[in-house]
């Protein structure tokens, strides 16, 4: 896949933004730790479990990473996706710790993705960063997401956050692909402010819980009970 494609955007764009990536990364790595290090005592006095969740994601030209969060479920909590194959994330998951809850109202969970950012395979503002199996299943028109670095924060994470179905999410990235510009990631930023301090679309309101089901390893499909 990665043969195929050529990076989204201009050269100089491309060149400032990775600039700026570096550089602010670097900048934020102190607070982030320390924010980290709080959190790890929190985490591991509620269940004792790992303070990370290294989730799969698919980066530029279609790249498999790890990406850093910090863990707000329980251990080895099933992966409850909806009739559309998003993940469940309704206001009453049981699969959410105690300070997973508070983590994601104000989103500290996504913090320990800066570290992606610094190895470069994620942008502080780009597409949402989706799973293998989500990449796998774009059509022709969706795989020009892939040619932008995919980002903590984003146009589809300001405008809907969770509260819309999979292809919506889809075309906000692409929408946000196809206009890249330094301001309009700049107007991005200041969204993700405004959205974080608003706490809206944290969750969906729309979870058909009796269409979840649960997606194991192997990729088989079972019933999910999320009540």
């Amino acid at each position: 896949m990665s043969s195929e494609m050529k990076p989204s955007g201009s050269f100089a764009y491309r060149f400032v933004k990775r600039l700026f990536d570096i550089v602010f990364s670097i900048i934020l790595m102190i607070p982030v730790g320390l924010v980290i290090i709080v959190s790890a005592v929190f985490i591991k006095a509620e269940d004792k479990g790992p303070v990370f969740y290294m989730a799969d994601r698919t980066g530029r030209f279609g790249k498999s990473f790890k990406m850093f969060k910090l863990r707000s479920m329980k251990v080895n909590a099933p992966d409850i996706r909806l009739a559309d194959g998003s993940t469940y994330n309704g206001e009453d998951d049981p699969r959410v710790t105690k300070f997973g809850r508070f983590a994601r109202k104000i989103s500290i969970d996504e913090l320990p993705q800066v570290i992606n950012v610094l190895k470069g395979d994620m942008s502080f503002i780009g597409p949402r960063p989706d799973t293998p199996a989500g990449a796998a299943a774009y059509t022709e028109e969706e795989k020009i997401i892939l040619t932008a670095r995919p980002g903590i924060t984003g146009y589809n994470q300001v405008v809907n956050r969770n509260s819309v179905l999979t292809k919506e999410k889809l075309q906000n990235d692409i929408y946000y692909v196809r206009r890249l510009s330094l301001w309009f990631d700049v107007k991005i930023f200041l969204m993700t402010i405004a959205a974080v301090f608003g706490r809206k679309n944290i969750n969906r309101t729309d979870c058909a819980v009796e269409n979840a089901y649960v997606l194991e390893k192997d990729g088989t499909k079972t019933s999910a009970d999320v009540e």
